[in-house]
C-alpha cells in the first residue's frame, strides 16, 4: 500500500506585538514588548513587530526587535517601513505607500503584513486605554488585551474607583476634580479634599500609570506642588489618604469570560513610601532572565513570590482579584494591586495590560512565558469567535421610506 503523503507543516500564526505609543509610559512598554518578542515560540509564531512612535506614527520591520533600533529610532533605516492599518473589517492588513518610478511612475498602496491576532503590549494612554482596542475591534481583528470598555475603566482611576465602589469593592475614600475645576475655584477644591480626607495624601494622574505624575503630600503647600504636577500630566486628578503602615499585594488574573484564574500573589518590596518609577524599571537595570535578559522590566523589581501574608489573606485576594476581573469584564491577563493596612484590604487598582505582561507571576505555577503567550492567543480567538456569534447588520426598509424634510427625516 502506498504510503501517505507527510502532512504538510502547520502555518504560523501571525502575531502582531503592538509597542511604543504616544504617551509617557512609551520606553516601558518597549521593554515589555522586547521582553515578550523575545519569549513567542518562533516554531509556533511568525512575529510582526509594530511600533507606534512618539508621534503616534505606526512602523514595521525585523529591526525593531532590537533595543538599540528603537532607542536610538530612525524611520528611513532599511528595512522598517511605515504603516497604515486597514480599518476594512476583516483585512486585518497593514498597508503602505509603494512608491513608484519613472513617467509613469505614482504612488499606490500595498499590504506590508497581515495579522492573524494583535497582541497589544503598551502602557498608557492612547493604548491601553481602549482606543486602540477600539480599533482593533473596527478591524475585526483579534487581540489579547481586555476590551474597550475594560481597557478604558481601568485606565481611569476615577471611573475606575466608582465601579469598584458601586461594586461593593472595599477602595479608599478619595477626591477628584479636573484641571477647570482646580482653575476657577482652587479654594473651594482644597476645602474639600481637606474636609474629607486627612493628611499625608497620595495626589494622582487620573490615567497614567508606572507612578508617573504621583506625589505624596504631608500639608497643604506640599499638596499645592502635588496637584499641579499631576495636573501637568492629566486633566483630571484623584486624591486619596496615605494608608500608615502599607503593604501592596498583587495578583494576576488570566482568562475570558466564565473560565478565569487567579496567580500566585507577590509582594514588591520598597524603601520608599510608594514604588516609585525609578523602583519599579529601573532597579537592577541589566534585566531579567525570565525573558530573555535583554531588557529590565517589572519582573526585576525586588519581591517576594509567593507575599508572606498567610493563606486565609491569599485566599481573599486571589478572590477579589477574580471578582475585579470579571466586573470590568476583561480579557487577557490583568493584574490587579492591593493594598494592606493590617487585616484590612483595599482594592488599589487594576492593570489591564501590566508591565511584563505579569509572567513572573504564572511562573511559579509551571507556566513559563511561551506558555502565557500560547494562552493568551488562545484566549484572543475564543473572544473573537464569540464576538463574530453576534449580529452586526439588521436589515430594514427605513431608508427606502424616509424622505427628508427642513425639520428632519419623515415618514
Amino acid at each position: 500500500m502506498e504510503k501517505p503523503q507527510q502532512a504538510q507543516q502547520k502555518e504560523k500564526l501571525r502575531l502582531a506585538v503592538l509597542f511604543g505609543g504616544r504617551a509617557c509610559e512609551h520606553d516601558v512598554s518597549v521593554v515589555s514588548a522586547l521582553q515578550c518578542m523575545d519569549a513567542i515560540d518562533p516554531a509556533r509564531y511568525e512575529v510582526i513587530p509594530v511600533y507606534v512612535a512618539r508621534d503616534g506614527a505606526w512602523y514595521t520591520g525585523a529591526p525593531l526587535r532590537s533595543l538599540e533600533s528603537v532607542r536610538h529610532f530612525n524611520p528611513a533605516a532599511p528595512g522598517i517601513v511605515r504603516v497604515y492599518p486597514d480599518v476594512t473589517a476583516g483585512s486585518a492588513a497593514l498597508l503602505y505607500i509603494r512608491r513608484k518610478k519613472g513617467l509613469l511612475g505614482g504612488d499606490n498602496l500595498a499590504i506590508a503584513a497581515r495579522m492573524d491576532v494583535a497582541m497589544p503590549v503598551f502602557h498608557g494612554m492612547h493604548g491601553e486605554d481602549g482606543a486602540v482596542q477600539g480599533l482593533l475591534e473596527l478591524m475585526n481583528v483579534p487581540y489579547t488585551s481586555s476590551g474597550l470598555v475594560g481597557s478604558a475603566v481601568g485606565m481611569d482611576k476615577l471611573a475606575m474607583r466608582s465601579l469598584f465602589r458601586g461594586c461593593g469593592f472595599p477602595v479608599l475614600d478619595a477626591v477628584g476634580f479636573t484641571r477647570g475645576e482646580w482653575e476657577r475655584e482652587e479654594a473651594a477644591v482644597l476645602a474639600r479634599i481637606e474636609s474629607a480626607l486627612a493628611y499625608p495624601l497620595f495626589v494622582k494622574p487620573a490615567n497614567l500609570g508606572s507612578s508617573i505624575g504621583i506625589s505624596r503630600a504631608e500639608d497643604q503647600a506640599a499638596l499645592r506642588e502635588a496637584i499641579a504636577v499631576a495636573l501637568s500630566y492629566d486633566r483630571r486628578v484623584l486624591v486619596e489618604p496615605a494608608v500608615k503602615a502599607p503593604r501592596e499585594v498583587n495578583c494576576a488574573v488570566l482568562g475570558f469570560d466564565a473560565e478565569v484564574r487567579a496567580s500566585v500573589c507577590e509582594m514588591p518590596v520598597s524603601w520608599e513610601a510608594f514604588l516609585s518609577f525609578e523602583e519599579k524599571y529601573l532597579r537592577g537595570g541589566k534585566g531579567g532572565k525570565g525573558a530573555g535578559g535583554k531588557a529590565g522590566g517589572m519582573e526585576t523589581l525586588g519581591r517576594k513570590i509567593p507575599a508572606p501574608i498567610g493563606e486565609e489573606m491569599t485566599a481573599r485576594i486571589r478572590s477579589l482579584a477574580v471578582d475585579v476581573f470579571r466586573a470590568l469584564d476583561c480579557k487577557g491577563v490583568v493584574r490587579i494591586d492591593f493594598l494592606l493596612d493590617g487585616n484590612t484590604v483595599y482594592v488599589n487598582e487594576i492593570n489591564t495590560i501590566p508591565g511584563s505582561l505579569a509572567f513572573y507571576l504564572w511562573e511559579p505555577t509551571g507556566m513559563p512565558y511561551a506558555k502565557l503567550i500560547d494562552e493568551l492567543v488562545a484566549l484572543a480567538l475564543r473572544a473573537q469567535a464569540e464576538k463574530n456569534r453576534s449580529v452586526f447588520a439588521f436589515d430594514s426598509n427605513l431608508l427606502n421610506q424616509c424622505v427628508l424634510g427642513a425639520k428632519g427625516a419623515k415618514r
